[in-house]
């Protein structure tokens, strides 16, 4: 009995030591992705930081409320010489829109240029970098919701280096601007966003999501 005791024990001390190992990485790797979510929560913005400069365009991100009603309010003040909402659907013209906002006075018709080619926050970047290109422009201002603004900045500051991007955050209720933590279902958008955005800086484009905008 003692003998077959004793067989079982060097094998059992492997075992345990792999076991060990193993929980040891799982933490490490836990505690790295804990790290990394508390710095991403970190750089989702509270505020419009500069709600003063001009750019040469407005560049509006479909996929949430509030933001096509921001670019338009934006256009409206002056604040660029034309609007481009990337990721429309198919169909949708400018008038619906207008119609839509309930707030834009229909003189900004002319300024408002619609993309319908996008499909996710790669997507988005890409066309706008292209029509940036064609019209010429250098600077943009670029609205989206506060939880979506840290992977769109990573994405158009890839697609367009030497465009000069200013933040316009919008804040709709369900991502709650800084009191996100306080509510389970802005928790989850939270961190949904956090591996989207992983996945983006990663580089690993052919597994992005198509969320239609972010």
């Amino acid at each position: 009995m003692s003998d077959a005791r004793s067989e079982k024990m060097p094998l059992a001390r492997p075992m345990r030591r792999r076991l060990g190992l193993t929980a040891v990485l799982v933490l490490a790797l836990f505690a790295l992705w804990l790290s990394g979510f508390f710095w991403f929560a970190r750089q989702i913005p509270h505020v419009v930081a500069d709600l003063d400069s001009d750019t040469d365009a407005i560049v509006v991100l479909t996929g949430g409320s509030l933001r096509v009603q921001s670019g338009l309010t934006l256009l409206a003040s002056g604040k660029a010489k034309k609007l481009f909402i990337s990721g429309v659907y198919h169909g949708t013209d400018v008038a619906a829109l207008l119609r839509v906002s309930h707030q834009s006075p229909e003189h900004v018709a002319c300024c408002v240029v619609l993309g319908h080619e996008a499909d996710n926050t790669l997507g988005n970047a890409l066309e706008t970098a292209q029509w940036m290109q064609q019209e010429g422009f250098h600077s943009l201002r670029l609205v989206t919701s506060s939880y979506h603004m840290p992977r769109s900045l990573l994405e158009f500051s890839r697609a367009m280096p030497e465009v000069r991007i200013i933040a316009h955050p919008v804040f709709p209720e369900r991502g709650r601007g800084d009191r996100w933590w306080r509510s389970p279902r802005a928790l989850g958008l939270v961190l949904a966003e956090y591996h989207k955005y992983l996945l983006a800086l990663t580089g690993l484009r052919a597994v992005r999501e198509g969320e239609g905008g972010g």
